[in-house]
């Protein structure tokens, strides 16, 4: 008996349904706009490189090695919370979070930098996508704050742990880096 809920739960996939829903919907409306992207990037190559040339790559690959770190973390947060080890589950998503303000605080000394240097959403259109791009991304970690302290007030108290929530949130978080990975290819990476 215990062989067969162990074979279910290994092929059931982790969190709620509605979050895949929602992470499906968020996929697409950012394929979508990844694609006005590209094709303003091929029909002014030149301009698109020249601003380019004013980011920082050394802040853009510290922050995606910020949000690759706050992955990892929330990974060994599930991990730990299947395995009952919640102490360690709650250091994880605690570790999460911080890498998470990390990000949050490298994205605001670069756009700092930006704004001091000239280079604002009505500079030109590289920066309207760029601003665009990092502000929507940024308002996604934001919400992943809250989706977090979810988290953490679901392994606080064992009367209220939901290992489904837990994944859950999980499943968001890891949602916001896959989509900071493919901004960062796209506005710091593609030449």
């Amino acid at each position: 008996m215990t062989e067969q809920v162990h074979d279910v739960r290994a092929r059931s996939v982790p969190g709620q349904p509605d979050m895949w829903m929602f992470v499906l919907f968020e996929s697409l409306l950012f394929t979508a706009y990844f694609s006005v992207y590209l094709v303003s990037r091929t029909q002014n190559p030149e301009l698109f490189l020249q601003s380019q040339s004013h980011l920082d790559l050394r802040i853009g690959v510290a922050n995606t090695i910020a949000l690759l770190l706050s992955s990892w973390a929330i990974a060994r947060c599930v991990q730990a919370s299947r395995e009952g080890n919640y102490r360690s589950a709650l250091t994880n998503v605690f570790l999460t979070i911080s890498f998470g303000v990390l990000f949050l605080a490298g994205k605001i000394v670069e756009w700092i930098t930006q704004i001091r240097m000239g280079n604002t959403f009505t500079s030109d259109e590289f920066f309207q996508h760029y601003f665009f791009l990092t502000s929507i991304h940024c308002i996604h970690v934001l919400i992943g704050f809250v989706v977090l302290g979810v988290v953490v007030y679901q392994l606080w108290n064992p009367k209220r742990r939901s290992q489904q929530l837990v994944e859950t949130g999980a499943t968001y978080w890891h949602t916001v880096d896959f989509l900071w990975v493919l901004i960062f290819a796209l506005i710091y990476v593609v030449r």
